[in-house]
C-alpha cells in the first residue's frame, strides 16, 4: 500500500510553490518547473494520512562495503526477505507527472520488494521537505542543495545521499526582438525572477558574475508566477526560468526567444535526497534499499517514457494529459542524467564541481560560510544500486 500525507502550510510561499500555482493557470506548465534553491519559512506541518490510490563503476567518494553488497544481493535477486518498513518521503511539491519514476516504484512494486510501505508527504519548497525530515515526520527528503546549504550553516547535521537531476536546470530568456542575446547585454536593464529567496534568482547571480557584472548591474524584478507576462509585455529584459518553465511559456505561446543556461557557468545539481546524519548512522540498510526502488523508478522511466506518462495520469495532480505527461517526463530524464552518472552510475555526485558550487555561493553571499562538501554529500550508496 502506497500513501499520501496532506497537511496545511503556513501562507509563507516559496518559488517552487509559485509554480506550481502558476501551472494551474496554464501559463507555466508545471510545479515542476521550479527545481532548486527555495528556503521555504512554512511552519513544520502535522501529518494526517489519506490514500494515494491511483490519483499519486565504481563511484569515488566515501563507500561502504557491507552497504554495497546488500544493495547487490536484493537487486540481483528481485526479493527480499525485508520486515516491512514505513517510509516517508518529503517532496517540495505535490505529487506531478514529472515524478512519474516515483509512481513507477510504487506501480511495479519496486518499493514493496524492499520491504518499504512508501508514502508520500507534498510539501510547499525544498526547505519545507528538510524541516519534515528534522521533525521526524518523514526519513527523505527530495529537496536542493541551496536549503540544504543553508540548513546546515544554521546546526542542522544533515547528509545528501543521492543527486535526483545533476543537470541545472535553470536559464535566462530575453525576446529574440529585444537584441538581448548575451547576459552581459542585460547591464542596467529590469530582469524578471520567479522570488528574491528563489533559485531563478540564485542562479541569476551566478551567471551575472560570468559575464562580470554585479546585482547592482541590474533591477531584479520579483514577478511571481506572472513571470512571463512581463518579459512578453517589455516591462523587463529578460526573465530567469526553468526548462520546464520554459515549455510552459512556450505551449503559452511565448515563442523567439534567446535562452541561456544556468548550467553553461555552472552545473549545480537540481535537486537532491537528503536524509539526517541520525539516520545516515543508523538505518543505512534502509537508505539503500529506498534507493534502490527509487533508481529501479528512474531506470524505468528513461527507458519507458510513454508507459511513465500513462502512470502519471493515475497519480499525478497535473497528469491529466497523457502528451503533455510525456514531454515533461522527456525534459525530466534529460536532467537526471549527465556525463557524471553516465560514468559512475545514476546518483553520483561530481565532488569537484560541488567544490566550485560552495566557492561560488560563498563569493555571491548566497551562503554565509565555506563547507566541506565531501563531508555533507556521499556517493556511498551507490555501489551496487
Amino acid at each position: 500500500m502506497s500513501t499520501l500525507v496532506t497537511h496545511a502550510h503556513s501562507t509563507t510561499i516559496d518559488r517552487r510553490t509559485l509554480l506550481w500555482r502558476a501551472a494551474t493557470v496554464g501559463l507555466t506548465a508545471s510545479a515542476g518547473m521550479v527545481l532548486a534553491a527555495c528556503g521555504g519559512n512554512a511552519s513544520t506541518p502535522a501529518p494526517a494520512m489519506a490514500s494515494v490510490a491511483p490519483a499519486t563503476k565504481a563511484p569515488t567518494g566515501t563507500t561502504g562495503a557491507a552497504t554495497a553488497s546488500a544493495v547487490a544481493a536484493t537487486a540481483s535477486t528481485g526479493s527480499t526477505s525485508f520486515a516491512t518498513t514505513n517510509v516517508r518521503m518529503a517532496c517540495w511539491s505535490q505529487p506531478i507527472s514529472e515524478q512519474a519514476n516515483i509512481f513507477g516504484a510504487q506501480e511495479n512494486g519496486w518499493f514493496k520488494a524492499q520491504g518499504i510501505d512508501f508514502t508520500f508527504m507534498p510539501g510547499a519548497g525544498g526547505g519545507d521537505a528538510l524541516k519534515n525530515i528534522l521533525a521526524g515526520n518523514a526519513e527523505f527528503a527530495f529537496t536542493n542543495v541551496e536549503p540544504l546549504l543553508f540548513a546546515i550553516q544554521e546546526g542542522a547535521k544533515l547528509r545528501a545521499i543521492y543527486n535526483i537531476y545533476p543537470q541545472n536546470v535553470f536559464n535566462l530568456l530575453t525576446l529574440k526582438s529585444s537584441g538581448l542575446a548575451s547576459v552581459a547585454a542585460l547591464k542596467g536593464k529590469k530582469v524578471g525572477v520567479y522570488s528574491q529567496s528563489s533559485g531563478t534568482r540564485y542562479n541569476l547571480l551566478v551567471m551575472l558574475k560570468s559575464a562580470g557584472l554585479k546585482e547592482s548591474d541590474v533591477e531584479i524584478v520579483a514577478a511571481g508566477i506572472a513571470n512571463f507576462g512581463p518579459l512578453a509585455d517589455g516591462k523587463v529584459a529578460a526573465t530567469a526560468a526553468t526548462d520546464t518553465g520554459l515549455y510552459g511559456a512556450q505551449q503559452g505561446g511565448l515563442r523567439d526567444l534567446n535562452v541561456l543556461w544556468a548550467r553553461d557557468v555552472l552545473n549545480t545539481p537540481s535537486d537532491i535526497f537528503v536524509v539526517t546524519e541520525d539516520l545516515y548512522q543508523k538505518k543505512k540498510d534502509l537508505i539503500a534499499r529506498f534507493l534502490t526502488g527509487y533508481k529501479q523508478g528512474t531506470q524505468w522511466m528513461l527507458d519507458r517514457p510513454d508507459a511513465a506518462a500513462e502512470v502519471a495520469v493515475k497519480y499525478a495532480t497535473d497528469g491529466r494529459e497523457i502528451a503533455r505527461n510525456r514531454a515533461i517526463i522527456d525534459i525530466r530524464n534529460a536532467s537526471t542524467v549527465s556525463d557524471a552518472t553516465k560514468a559512475n552510475g545514476l546518483g553520483f555526485f561530481d565532488m569537484d564541481l560541488l567544490k566550485k558550487v560552495d566557492a561560488t555561493f560563498f563569493d555571491l553571499g548566497i551562503t554565509k560560510q565555506r563547507f566541506a562538501m565531501d563531508t555533507i554529500f556521499t556517493n556511498e550508496f551507490l555501489a551496487g544500486l
